[in-house]
């Protein structure tokens, strides 16, 4: 899964501890998200997606060979 993650949290001037804390979760989610190693659970995605004001689904992407 692949994710805009590091691109939003650039774009709101967010690091991964700020982000963490916002979503509820570590810092070594945030950035096991990025790194593309965790798929966050549903509800870790839609408090992220919130935070950024962006659908989930702009935020989050499966490639087609995931399905």
């Amino acid at each position: 899964m692949k994710s805009r993650l590091k691109e939003l949290r650039a774009r709101d001037g967010y690091n991964q501890t700020q982000l963490a804390k916002l979503a509820k979760v570590s810092r070594q989610t945030i950035s096991l998200i990025e790194r593309e190693e965790y798929m966050p659970s549903l509800l870790i995605a839609v408090r992220i997606a919130r935070i950024f004001n962006e659908p989930v689904e702009e935020i989050f992407h499966f490639e087609e060979e995931e399905f």
